[in-house]
């Protein structure tokens, strides 16, 4: 497991509770040591991680770091051949089909699967993300009970690159439910309306669902720290523009309002610190 971040930990911790030998490294060591406890081996180095690697997973903020693990961390190159190296974080069209075309190039001994995942640091440590992976079908079993032990749900959708653009349309969709969070409920506090009341007005509804009503909650406690950061949002949000800004208007306009949020310094909060901007702005 090369990235041991709030997602990578909590995949570690879950492939670790499923009895799998698990190596881990990440650029920060202290994160890395964190996870020496519960019984991960740690590397010092992307290489040595690696080395004898029969399963490689990489889950790092953009494609950019990515490149970096493989590149100038060695990774590629120290991987086995005949190993699988499962990318697993969200890094687009463009970045998995530059990824994809260096293995191809440079190490076509090497079995390479997109497979970002829907789910936040809750579910990654629950073992309950949702895998949307895309590769050859001669990785299927090979990667099942790793996949088994990350995730409630695995989609196997085809050539490698299918799961990164599933990611981007369900990323689109997980923006609007979020900004239509925040402005829903900073219309109802304009209102004179609790956040209180608008979660009870949805509960059980046709609105309700377990993101919703979770992510309303802690709306309701003030509670802002990252599940999944504002910073790391826009920068999804930007990859499914990057892919059809054209036919996505408002998609855009959402990223130039998040990017004001982030550039005032947000950008490290949960992604619903957008209603305590917007209550904000209305209070002014």
């Amino acid at each position: 497991m090369l990235g041991v971040g709030a997602m990578g930990q909590g995949m570690a911790d879950s492939l670790l509770r499923a009895g799998i030998r698990t190596v881990v490294w990440d650029r920060d060591v202290e994160a890395a040591a964190r996870l020496g406890v519960p019984g991960a081996t740690v590397a010092g180095t992307a290489e040595e991680a690696v080395a004898g690697a029969a399963i490689a997973i990489t889950m790092v903020p953009d494609a950019a770091a990515v490149l970096s693990v493989a590149l100038e961390s060695r990774m590629l190159r120290a991987l086995p051949s005949g190993a699988v190296w499962a990318q697993m974080s969200t890094i687009g069209v463009e970045g998995t089909d530059r990824v994809a075309a260096l293995v191809a190039s440079e190490r076509p001994d090497v079995t390479f699967v997109d497979a970002p995942v829907s789910g936040t640091r809750g579910p990654a440590e629950q073992g309950r993300l949702t895998i949307f992976a895309s590769g050859p079908d001669s990785a299927r079993a090979r990667l099942a009970p790793i996949f088994d032990a990350l995730g409630q749900r695995t989609l196997w959708l085809g050539p490698v690159g299918l799961g990164s653009r599933l990611k981007l349309v369900n990323n689109t969709l997980l923006a609007f439910i979020v900004e239509g969070i925040a402005e829903s409920i900073s219309l109802a506090h304009s209102l004179s309306l609790t956040t209180q009341a608008v979660i009870d007005g949805v509960a059980s509804g046709p609105l309700a669902s377990a993101y919703t009503n979770a992510k309303m909650q802690r709306i309701a406690d003030g509670e802002y720290g990252p599940e999944y950061s504002l910073a790391l949002g826009l920068k999804d949000v930007r990859l499914a523009l990057d892919a059809g800004d054209e036919q996505l208007p408002v998609l855009a306009q959402l990223a130039s309002t998040w990017q004001v949020l982030v550039d005032r310094g947000l950008g490290h909060e949960d992604v619903t610190v957008v209603t305590r901007a917007l209550d904000r702005i209305a209070a002014s």
